[in-house]
């Protein structure tokens, strides 16, 4: 199933989808925009959040669970709304409402990030019946840059290295062309992430108007 309201910035750490949600913030702001993000603020994603920063060491089949048990709560759970356009749970609510619900992250990071440790097997069968977005934006980046960008922040967490970020970066490539190859419903777009975030915010603007 493909949520219509429902968009999603995907790509590996420092590719700066972050700063992309801000962005987009300001240019819809009064219109039906719901903003969130995965792990969640939720409780779930608190914990998660106590695993990445490496405060809490677990297993990557535990971890491949617990992102799936958060993603159950940010989709299917209860509509809360943080503010006034801060989604903390449930998306599907908010889409049937009118929302347009825009997400930093969400189940490719998982198909992605968790089949270096733990294969794609669990991951997939953990996120395959979560309902897919309209647009899928993934921010395309080299590693060596966006690993750069990264360290200038001076906080890394467990993922935030050279080598697993390389890795992660060829498991979007498969987990993309997966996707290109069925018949979904989904639109992926591919952007160049090294552009100045001016440019790049245009680039997003510009296509969601279209597939509006």
């Amino acid at each position: 199933m493909t949520l219509q309201n429902f968009i999603v910035f995907e790509g590996i750490d420092g590719a700066g989808t972050t700063t992309q949600i801000r962005l987009l913030r300001e240019r819809t702001e009064g219109k039906l925009f719901l903003f969130t993000t995965e792990p969640t603020s939720a409780p779930t994603g608190t914990f998660l959040r106590s695993m990445l920063s490496g405060k809490i060491p677990l297993i990557p089949q535990t971890a491949a669970y617990l992102f799936a048990a958060d993603r159950s709560e940010h989709v299917d759970g209860p509509l809360v709304i943080d503010g006034k356009d801060t989604l903390v749970t449930g998306v599907k609510t908010a889409c049937d409402q009118g929302y347009t619900v825009v997400s930093d992250r969400y189940l490719f990071s998982s198909l992605a990030y968790q089949s270096i440790d733990c294969g794609m097997d669990l991951p997939a069968r953990l996120n395959e019946q979560f309902a897919l977005p309209r647009l899928l934006f993934f921010f395309d980046i080299d590693p060596a840059v966006s690993l750069a960008r990264v360290n200038r922040r001076g906080q890394t967490e467990i993922y935030e290295k050279q080598e697993f970020q390389n890795r992660t970066r060829d498991a979007y490539e498969k987990v993309l062309e997966h996707y290109q190859s069925l018949n979904t419903g989904m639109k992926i777009i591919r952007l160049d992430a090294t552009q100045s975030p001016g440019q790049i915010s245009d680039f997003i603007w510009k296509h969601i108007q279209a597939n509006a």
